[in-house]
């Protein structure tokens, strides 16, 4: 005998459940996302923080949720969310002894990955992070580094126009909980 209708009353909703057809409304989408990078080179100086600058964005889940004109991420929903930072450091004459990346949070340092060497012959240094973070409506996000060199001389922050060798990224997404 075939069930047309289930009334809520006869069904336990703590059981589970394996559905063969399709099921609608349940779930729900990692949106907003974006996933900036560089496509150039940014020279930064010896023992300064500087601001990073984007000048791409590979995805996201609709037009400008990262602002290229400011170099920042601001949320427009509140929630739980995965960010990701990729930064290389490059300096051609392999005199970099310090590097770091530091993600700010509303103007404010929320986190910060180190590379120091006291040998300072070091030629590229790659710092990633992962992490999960509740977000607020109209929050802001920024990446800034500060590296040294033994020579007192600039660095680069490495950008690649290659479509798979992200040198130097910035992601995040809102996740589903």
């Amino acid at each position: 005998m075939s069930i047309d209708k289930i009334q809520s009353e006869s069904i336990n909703l703590a059981d589970n459940f394996a559905f063969t057809g399709t099921v609608t409304g349940a779930g729900g989408t990692n949106t907003p996302y974006f996933s900036a990078h560089k496509t150039s080179n940014q020279d930064v100086n010896h023992s300064a923080t500087a601001k990073l600058t984007f000048d791409a964005v590979s995805s996201e889940s609709t037009s400008g949720v990262f602002d290229l004109t400011n170099n920042k991420f601001t949320a427009t929903e509140a929630g739980k969310y995965l960010f990701q930072f990729k930064v290389t450091f490059y300096d051609s004459a392999n005199q970099l002894y310090r590097a770091d990346a530091y993600f700010y949070d509303n103007g404010n340092q929320r986190r910060k990955n180190i590379f120091f060497d006291n040998g300072g012959d070091i030629r590229e240094v790659v710092l990633t992070e992962t992490w999960i973070q509740d977000v607020s409506v109209n929050d802001y996000f920024e990446m800034y580094v500060f590296p040294q060199t033994n020579d007192n001389n600039s660095c680069a922050i490495a950008g690649s126009s290659s479509s798979s060798a992200k040198e130097t990224v910035f992601s995040a997404m809102k996740i589903i909980t």
